[in-house]
């Protein structure tokens, strides 16, 4: 059984990188009752701020962490994104018309990311070991013994029911499980800064400058007069050129920035190629963030992908720790995740090649086609799902096979009902139990359907009045979102925040049908040799 070495091991999970992928698995990992250790090779936090946005979807996320107040506190909100070429906008995207409880993104240096969640795993009781280098793996059908170097040079071969890997790109946890990255591996070069600079731009949106020339540059504002340029470069300019406050100014003035840069913070040169592992589980052993994929930092979606896979994982590990979870459920991290990135890439791709035309005549073309897509409010809003990552759905998952065919499906997030207050009781529900939350819609006269709750989820109720603690949605409002008719109904939402099942009169049964899937006594019915992914 998979809950044989959760009972034998001190240690049920190590995650081995501690950036923010890492703290954001530790964290959820720690406040489920899991026994987390972390580790990292640097002696201390880093200074550089690196990845600087939180979209609307990862915020979600970081909401139901408890860290989305300090968050917002510290950074700022960005509420769009302009287009800009030859010195001039072509289109803004707002952000508004999106389908979340917080139709914006922060913009926040990832130290300050980092710093908030060390501090609300510290919280929880578990400390970042750092100087602690990962060497290697063996691992069986019940446990994982990792080789961990200490700064005093001892060796410790550590015993662990589960490992995660979230040790970036050129991390050791995938070389050690002898994956690549597979993609296209023509790498783009970034000039990065962040200074202090006087501009003119609204600081309230990022900024996406194609032109002149052939090369993206990318601009966000942070708070006070500090802001992220990065600019791209050559792909053949020399290794050795070492990044410059001169050499920044003359890639913003090449293309039309209009940022009058006055000093800098942090100024580096990093190369991106556009690639993933082709599988994200390895027996006891998961890849997450850059160490699963990478890709162009248009949009800045790499570390908020990062952010939501570890968020997929971890209550799955939760649920294998507890003895509660089937083969298909640890598999579908890789069955829902791996998609995802795949789409990332592309996006990014398409947006990194629209403003690397060679052509002159090819660039006027693009200009002019985005101009008038951005004079169309549903091109804008696509765009806005795009960058804010709320087209992130698992309908295609094998666990997302359901009956029922509403709005809102098997797969999907859960969705707001802001006059009901539905968002803060999924939200902030208690992480013990199972982590589900099981909302019950009474029909138009307040009866709730004969539905049992899943052992160890959290019933919110929701009624025309507020009696017996309810939410009270006198208008039906849940019921209409969800497509449940006036015979009410029951939603199963998942520890992460999406739909596990809808059960409505036509299809009484999905919600068992789930559990059956993702409940450790499947693994006894159908299968009780390891996995193959095990042997």
């Amino acid at each position: 059984m998979l809950d044989e070495a959760s009972t034998q091991l001190p240690t049920d999970v190590l995650v081995v990188g501690a950036g923010p992928v890492g703290l954001v698995a530790a964290v959820d990992l720690a406040r489920r009752g899991v026994a987390v250790r972390i580790i990292d090779k640097l002696p201390e936090p880093t200074d550089e701020s690196r990845a600087v946005v939180l979209h609307a979807r990862s915020l979600e996320l970081l909401d139901q962490l408890g860290v989305l107040d300090e968050i917002e506190a510290t950074g700022v909100r960005t509420t769009g994104a302009q287009m800009h070429a030859n010195g001039s906008i072509l289109g803004r995207v707002g952000f508004d018309t999106i389908d979340s409880p917080f139709p914006y993104s922060i913009t926040i240096p990832q130290t300050d990311t980092e710093r908030i969640l060390r501090e609300r795993l510290s919280s929880l009781g578990v400390e970042i070991e750092r100087g602690v280098t990962y060497t290697g793996l063996e691992q069986d059908a019940s446990e994982v013994r990792a080789t961990l170097t200490h700064p005093d040079g001892t060796t410790e071969v550590a015993r662990v029911a589960w490992l995660v890997g979230s040790d970036g790109a050129k991390g050791a946890v995938r070389h050690s499980l002898g994956l690549k990255l597979e993609g296209v591996f023509q790498g783009e070069r970034f000039l990065m800064g962040d200074v202090d600079a006087d501009f003119a731009h609204e600081k309230q949106s990022f900024h996406i400058f194609f032109s002149p020339g052939d090369a993206v540059g990318m601009l966000f504002p942070m708070a006070g007069e500090r802001v992220r340029v990065i600019c791209q470069i050559p792909a053949d300019t020399p290794e050795t050129r070492e990044p410059t406050l001169e050499w920044l100014q003359q890639s913003v003035d090449e293309r039309e920035m209009d940022v009058r840069i006055e000093s800098s913070r942090w100024l580096t040169i990093f190369e991106i190629h556009h690639a993933q592992v082709p599988r994200y589980r390895t027996g006891r052993a998961f890849l997450a963030g850059d160490a699963a994929h990478v890709h162009s930092p248009a949009g800045g979606l790499g570390m908020n992908t990062g952010i939501q896979d570890a968020f997929n994982l971890t209550w799955k590990l939760a649920a294998a720790v507890q003895g509660r979870a089937s083969e298909e459920l640890l598999d579908s991290y890789h069955d829902e995740r791996h998609p995802v990135a795949a789409e990332v890439i592309k996006f990014t791709t398409a947006l990194t090649h629209a403003g690397t035309l060679s052509s002159p005549f090819a660039r006027e073309a693009r200009n002019l086609l985005m101009k008038a897509a951005l004079k169309m409010p549903l091109a804008r809003h696509s765009m806005a799902n795009e960058i804010e990552q709320m087209t992130v759905e698992y309908r295609y998952a094998p666990l997302a096979e359901s009956g029922h065919r509403g709005p809102v499906r098997a797969g999907d997030p859960v969705r707001a009902v802001d006059e009901v207050g539905l968002w803060p009781a999924l939200a902030h529900r208690d992480p013990s139990g199972s982590g589900y939350a099981f909302v019950l819609v009474a029909d138009e006269a307040g009866t709730f359907p004969d539905v049992a709750a899943p052992t160890g989820a959290q019933t919110i109720r929701v009624a025309p009045t507020a009696e017996a603690g309810a939410l009270a949605d006198p208008e039906g409002r849940v019921a209409a979102r969800y497509g449940l008719d006036e015979r009410g109904g029951a939603i199963l939402v998942r520890p992460d925040g999406y739909i596990a099942a809808i059960t409505d009169a036509e299809h009484p049964t999905d919600i068992d049908a789930y559990i059956a899937a993702v409940s450790a006594e499947h693994i006894a019915a159908v299968s009780p040799e390891p996995s193959e992914a095990l042997r």
